[in-house]
């Protein structure tokens, strides 16, 4: 899939009981993640769903804003 900077908003729900990502119908993704949101562990979880899921390496997904939220942008470079 070429891509060159796709900016995805993702809602983020942490200690969940399985890690999942799935599009929501106004075009948002909701990211359900195992991990606490401590030490940027979900934050990593989430970058590894989203490179997952758009079949790229985990360092071509980065958090442009939204960091300590729930709702974050992220970009995919591809």
């Amino acid at each position: 899939m070429g891509m060159a900077g796709v900016k995805v908003r993702v809602r983020v729900k942490p200690n969940a009981r399985m890690s999942s990502l799935e599009e929501r119908g106004d075009g948002t993704w909701l990211a359900c993640v195992k991990a606490s949101p401590v030490d940027g562990k979900a934050n990593e979880e989430v970058i590894a769903l989203v490179a997952r899921r758009f079949g790229v390496r985990r360092t071509q997904v980065s958090i442009r804003s939204g960091a300590a939220a729930r709702t974050k942008l992220i970009e995919v470079d591809g």
